[in-house]
């Protein structure tokens, strides 16, 4: 059994655990030998981990071990904590897994969440945020929560209503689609929006999008460890 951690070191006896920081992963090209592989951060660096990962022909099994302010991704398929899947790995017993679905925005991929309505106002002020004592936890989103309130309360029923705004988030996916606001991803969605530059909310990252054309679809699965 091969395990690859990135961006964080692990030891468990009885088990070879091999590292590497998520900056230099797009120089190994042997990812594919390995079984398992050990995601530690938030929802946004999994996101940029499975973007490059996402097209291996042999796909490794994702362990969550979620370091971020929400961990979103890490909620949803309930990640069990990282010593208790080591544990199982030792014993020789395979954990329980559960595929995570992710799209497809032009040429980059996301997870659950995407959009240019409130969203990304806010993860950009977060971001400003990240600093002293609010640089780790959920405070500094709830702080931008806070102070953007009034521009969500007043501009979010103009943006729900535009044709050139979108907020997608799956985890709402019972709630179907309001407006610009989809709880779930069609098989194919596009906007034309107003500029060649676009910034977006991606998974809580901010990205630049080039093109006035936005072509969104479903793309695949991962499969990840759940409890």
């Amino acid at each position: 059994m091969r395990i690859l951690s990135i961006g964080q070191q692990h030891h468990c006896e009885g088990l070879t655990i091999d590292t590497i920081e998520a900056s230099s992963l797009s120089e190994h090209h042997d990812i594919e030998r390995y079984d398992y592989v050990i995601i530690n951060g938030g929802d946004g660096t999994i996101r940029r981990v499975l973007r490059q990962l996402h097209i291996l022909e042999k796909q490794p099994v994702f362990i969550l071990n979620p370091t971020g302010s929400f961990n979103v991704v890490a909620k949803i398929h309930r990640a069990p904590a990282i010593e208790k899947v080591l544990d199982m790995l030792v014993r020789g017993e395979t954990p329980k897994i559960q595929k995570h679905h992710f799209f497809r925005i032009n040429d980059d991929i996301f997870l659950f969440s995407a959009g240019n309505m409130g969203d990304l106002q806010h993860i950009f002020l977060s971001e400003t945020l990240r600093f002293g004592w609010l640089k780790h936890g959920i405070a500094k989103y709830l702080l931008a929560l806070l102070f953007l309130l009034p521009v969500h309360l007043v501009m979010t029923p103009f943006m729900l209503l535009s044709k050139t705004r979108f907020f997608i988030f799956t985890p709402l996916r019972p709630i179907g689609r309001i407006g610009s606001f989809y709880g779930e991803v069609p098989p194919r969605l596009s906007f034309d929006l107003d500029n060649d530059y676009n910034l977006l909310e991606l998974d809580g990252d901010i990205v630049t999008l080039h093109g006035r054309h936005i072509e969104i679809s479903q793309a695949g699965s991962v499969r990840v460890v759940t409890h």
